[in-house]
């Protein structure tokens, strides 16, 4: 019976989907490193330890191999109906991601290095985020840039709660959970809505539809709202933030480096998709939205980073402060589209290398002061001058002191807001410029501790620095400096971001 059933049934032709093994290997080639890292750990046990942060760096750099070829091939790839795509964009976000996970890496691997609870689960939680993260940069579908998002920011509540004797530490993952997960709600609803209104997931499909969904234009804006507000809470934008600056004190200061660098990117990185794809025909909303977001950032943050005595915290707030700077080109993003395209990948390129540094500094400092106050680093030049040096040359760098990085991020945010021609443009023009002003202020209370303070406990014993953050050290001051002084290398690799844009049709 059942034979004669099959024999009758209509034959549909079949084909084997067509997958495109080069443009998903920098992802293989992770979860390959995941696999490797479990057995060895179930192999060695408490032997494995000290392979585990080799073999974890070593994932990071093997999977820039397949990146680097995949650019020097040049052709656009797009996969799963689209939902999928290799370009210029994606390429060069994701070599960002796998060098700031190599750095923290780094960082890692010696942070109290006494202790004992850097385990082979931590680098694994780690290469899990990365992988969320090098997904997203090539997502271009709601299913997709929620999966990558949980997927960097679940393995992110754990390593935050890393030091599980402390209760700072356990209150930071909390905080940072319960206020992950309410964001993540809100942007499943606002998703949610979009899939009701165009019957797509595809950010091309989406664009293309609420740009000519005049009689819902209400539920278009709510859903638009909800989403971005959810992407708000992932970059830590004002008044999204509240979660940061406990977050950032609360955690270890590597994970802490991870949260503000490479999380923090990874939620710019879903905005670029979401605003420059999938919003792009609804300026109405998306502008005026993220230019209030953007001078509410930058002014509450450097404002509240004046009253910080705590150096992690001063971060904190000075990466909202950070945040606005990079949200102020999505307010011009129809307007100006290219140049703010531009601006903000070039500005999260320079933003890794110089927050990382920053935090580089801070945990080689600490491991001698045990302190996380501005205090502590009282008389720093005195007995580290190679630390204070580089801790100098990243704060100049954050305040956009020339000829470092910092200038150039600023700069090519200015450019796009005035050369969209607009009064909205102009003013928030003013704003950047007001607020990098406010910024010198407690940059230089940082700097002034550092070379001019007495070194409050009378100790001058110079600081043994581990060669793992050197290592760490000279990349992100290379990197700092070299933007800066040679601003073509970020036009290099930021001068041919138009495949974006080409996908959403612009």
């Amino acid at each position: 019976m059942i034979a004669t059933l099959l024999a009758q049934a209509p034959q549909l032709p079949f084909e084997a989907p067509v997958v495109d093994f080069h443009a998903l290997a920098p992802q293989i080639v992770l979860v390959a490193f995941v696999a490797v890292i479990l057995v060895v750990d179930v192999i060695k046990l408490e032997d494995a330890k000290r392979f585990i942060p080799g073999l974890t760096g070593l994932a990071m750099l093997a999977s820039l191999v397949p990146v680097i070829s995949l650019a020097l091939h040049g052709a656009d790839r797009s996969l799963f109906g689209g939902a999928f795509v290799v370009d210029n964009v994606s390429l060069v976000l994701q070599a960002m991601f796998l060098l700031a996970g190599y750095v923290v890496t780094l960082l890692s691997s010696n942070y109290l290095a006494e202790g004992d609870f850097w385990e082979s689960e931590f680098y694994l939680m780690l290469l899990s985020s990365m992988l969320g993260m090098v997904v997203m940069c090539s997502a271009r579908d709601l299913v997709t840039i929620f999966v990558a998002l949980e997927l960097l920011s679940i393995p992110a509540y754990l390593m935050a709660s890393w030091e599980k004797r402390n209760l700072r530490s356990n209150e930071a993952g909390l905080k940072y959970y319960l206020m992950g997960v309410f964001a993540s709600a809100l942007m499943l609803y606002g998703m949610s809505l979009l899939f009701g209104i165009t019957g797509s997931t595809l950010l091309t499909e989406i664009g293309a539809s609420i740009a000519e969904a005049e009689s819902s234009t209400p539920i278009v804006t709510l859903a638009i709202v909800l989403v971005v507000v959810g992407f708000g809470f992932k970059v830590s934008a004002v008044p999204f933030h509240t979660w940061a600056p406990d977050t950032y004190e609360g955690a270890p200061t590597p994970v802490t480096a991870f949260l503000a660098v490479a999380s923090k990117a990874a939620g710019f990185v879903a905005l670029v998709q979401l605003v420059f794809v999938g919003f792009l025909g609804r300026t109405d909303v998306v502008e005026p939205l993220m230019w209030a977001l953007a001078a509410a950032s930058m002014t509450v943050g450097n404002l509240i980073a004046l009253r910080q005595t705590n150096v992690v915290r001063l971060l904190a707030y000075s990466g909202i402060a950070q945040a606005g700077f990079m949200l102020a080109p999505f307010a011009v993003s129809a307007t100006n589209a290219a140049d703010a395209l531009t601006a903000v990948v070039s500005y999260l390129l320079i933003y890794a290398a110089m927050n990382l540094g920053a935090f580089a500094v801070v945990i080689a400092v600490s491991r001698k002061t045990q302190s996380g106050e501005i205090s502590s680093m009282g008389g720093l030049f005195g007995y580290a001058p190679g630390l204070t040096v580089a801790m100098t040359i990243c704060l100049a760098s954050l305040a956009g002191i020339p000829p470092l990085g910092g200038w150039f991020a600023k700069f090519v945010v200015f450019r796009a807001l005035t050369a969209a021609d607009t009064p909205a443009g102009y003013v928030l023009a003013i704003v950047v410029a007001l607020n990098s002003v406010i910024a010198f202020y407690y940059y230089g209370l940082v700097l002034k501790a550092m070379w001019f303070s007495p070194e409050p406990h009378g100790d001058s014993t110079p600081i043994k620095v581990p060669v793992s953050l050197v290592s760490a050290l000279a990349i992100t001051i290379a990197a700092t400096v070299l933007f800066g002084v040679f601003p073509g290398l970020i036009g290099h690799f930021t001068g041919n971001l138009g495949g974006l844009l080409s996908f959403a049709g612009g």
